[in-house]
């Protein structure tokens, strides 16, 4: 199945910031619970363990990663149901994540954004973000779960092309 890449790169103070979003027909608080709670985050990036809040770092397991490795996540900003923000430190080098939700008339827009102070590997970051979205839509609608290798490399020059369209 052919995916359309969705991410937008914009240039900040400190790197970029590779933005995505979807939308959900679904309450906001219902949306926030699909990216909060163990048992439901399990269905489209993996379990989480430990005690959350912020300033809190939990073990989230990769569990759609070879290996299926676990890394620490420091929850820096919580507000339910609308903003978290985490960070992750692992082997690929230090990610700063912010998760935001806005409701309107029923459907939830999720803003996902990885503020980014290189953009070097956004090939593969974008393409691996546009797949744990969808995996989050999947998981949440009972459509097929998407195979990775639809994102990676049939996405490669898209994010190759925000990369030097911003560059400079």
């Amino acid at each position: 199945m052919t995916r359309t890449p969705a991410g937008r790169l914009f240039r900040t103070a400190t790197g970029h910031d590779l933005v995505l979003t979807r939308t959900f027909r679904a309450p906001v608080e219902d949306v926030w619970a699909s990216l909060t709670e163990s048992e439901r985050t399990a269905r489209w990036f993996g379990p989480w363990e430990g005690e959350a809040g912020p300033g809190r770092t939990i073990q989230v397991q990769m569990a759609y990663e070879e290996q299926q490795p676990w890394c620490a996540v420091r929850i820096d900003v919580c507000e339910p149901p609308l903003r978290l923000a985490v960070s992750m430190i692992d082997e690929h080098g230090n990610w700063l994540l912010e998760l935001s939700l806005t409701e309107t008339d029923g459907t939830t827009e999720l803003r996902f954004v990885q503020h980014l102070s290189s953009v070097a590997g956004i090939a593969e970051v974008g393409a691996g973000w546009e797949y744990y979205l969808d995996l989050l839509v999947a998981s949440r609608d009972g459509s097929p779960r998407p195979r990775f290798d639809d994102y990676h490399p049939a996405m490669q020059q898209y994010y190759q092309g925000l990369a030097a369209s911003t560059a400079g």
